[in-house]
């Protein structure tokens, strides 16, 4: 059993990440989801539409793909804060991605795979790993693509259920007229600049501990949940799909595929009614579908999803950006500050009140980590019978225009320091791995003395 500090250590060792993306890989996945029809027709089931055509990521977007094991669970503890998929209804959720802390191995001349505790640990919660690590490694490669595409663009992920409930009733607990579609990306990239229109990206990411053959499944899957949103015109809103191969043994894979599109964007337009993003935000009633073109004197009866159409472009770059900011502020801890960005039907209630034994989380963490000031929530727990500290949180200043709805005045200060923060995975006065993102937060660990 390695000591505790050995562990750290390790987490803070960049890796090279194994990825694919090829001509050969679009072939094996379109042939998996015409595997995956002839089966639904068998069972009287209709084909799943999904996106007309996978395309290869290039070299150029995709290669040369090096990341530390912390910063991956930093990028999966960002993703889950607003998921409330545990008894911390929402609040601590991200405190989760801290068990995959042994899980992962490399070094600076070798390609990132399982490491024996996580080889173990697959053995009992497959899916459970699998699923959580491939959106760490699928949304951690996803914003390097787009900061490589969009150089002079912050890249913000948000949670799809999350942005989307603000319009549509998702379940039969939503209020509204149900879109009762299954069918659905995990995740939204927004790439924007202050004072310039943003672009969103439809984003499903999926993992497995079988083989290649599981990943083109998964990819054909993850292409009918990234059709399901469309954001302008039809068939014209560009995406990207993941699965991530574990092998139990050799290195893991990130296989990649990506469908170009001339829309997914979201403009003020002529009509535009000058929204301020400091603005609350409430929930819509939008009626489920996604319009195709008319032909002719003939308008085609809608498809199942979800449509932004232009005259909401406004209001969903809107949404997004306070859901963003909700995610900033349920990663520092901050129920409080949280609870402004969203809307009821969002899960504002899951911030206020009562949280179960052991999952709260409060802002009331202050800690200077590489010479930056952060507020936040720290977690106490064992790594190998030793106690370490566990520190999520925002760079203050930053914070401080969250925490009082200023969204508008934080985004034109986090572009402005988007190429300025720290690149060094270690902190000696810490004394343990830090993992910085261009959005100001943070994640930390350390062994209590």
């Amino acid at each position: 059993m390695k000591n505790a500090a050995d562990v750290l250590r390790e987490l803070s060792h960049p890796s090279n990440v194994a990825t694919q993306s090829s001509m050969a890989l679009v072939g094996s996945v379109d042939a998996a989801g015409a595997d995956e029809d002839e089966k639904r027709k068998e069972k009287d089931l209709d084909a799943l539409r999904r996106k007309p055509q996978l395309q290869a990521i290039s070299t150029r977007e995709l290669g040369s793909f090096r990341l530390a094991p912390w910063d991956v669970l930093h990028t999966l503890a960002r993703a889950v804060a607003l998921a409330r998929r545990g008894a911390g209804r929402g609040l601590a959720e991200h405190w989760g991605s801290l068990k995959y802390s042994q899980a992962l191995t490399g070094g600076s001349n070798v390609y990132m795979k399982l490491s024996a505790e996580g080889r173990e640990t697959a053995d009992y919660y497959k899916a459970l790993q699998s699923d959580e690590l491939g959106v760490g490694f699928g949304l951690a490669l996803a914003k390097e693509v787009l900061a490589r595409r969009y150089p002079e663009h912050m890249v913000s992920i948000t949670p799809a259920d999350t942005a989307l409930r603000a319009g549509w009733a998702l379940t039969s607990r939503d209020k509204g007229p149900r879109a009762g579609y299954r069918y659905r990306p995990r995740y939204f990239a927004e790439v924007w600049k202050p004072g310039e229109p943003s672009r969103v990206f439809p984003i499903e990411s999926k993992g497995n501990h079988s083989n290649a053959a599981t990943s083109h499944d998964q990819l054909a899957s993850a292409s009918a949940h990234v059709e399901a949103v469309h954001i302008g015109s039809w068939n014209e809103t560009p995406s990207l799909v993941f699965s991530t191969e574990l092998l139990v043994e050799g290195p893991l894979t990130v296989h990649a595929l990506h469908s170009a599109g001339r829309d997914g964007w979201l403009d003020l337009g002529a009509k535009s009614t000058g929204r301020n993003l400091n603005h609350l935000v409430e929930d819509e009633n939008f009626f489920p579908g996604i319009q195709p073109p008319t032909e002719g004197d003939r308008t085609p009866q809608k498809e199942p999803g979800f449509h932004v159409t232009p005259e909401h472009r406004e209001w969903f770059r809107h949404v997004l950006a306070r859901t963003a900011a909700a995610g900033l502020t349920a990663f520092a801890g901050d129920g409080e500050a949280t609870v402004q960005y969203l809307t009821k039907r969002q899960g504002s209630r899951h911030f206020t009140g009562f949280a179960h034994a052991a999952t709260g989380s409060v802002q009331d963490a202050r800690e200077e980590l590489l010479g930056i000031q952060f507020v936040g929530t720290d977690h106490v727990f064992r790594l190998n019978r030793t106690r370490v500290e566990a520190f999520s949180g925002v760079a203050e200043d930053l914070f401080r225009h969250l925490a009082g709805g200023r969204v508008e005045q934080y985004r034109s200060e986090v572009y402005a320091r988007r190429d300025a923060w720290p690149v060094a995975t270690w902190d000696s006065k810490w004394r343990g791995p830090v993992s910085m993102n261009p959005d100001g937060s943070v994640l930390a660990m350390r062994v209590l003395a």
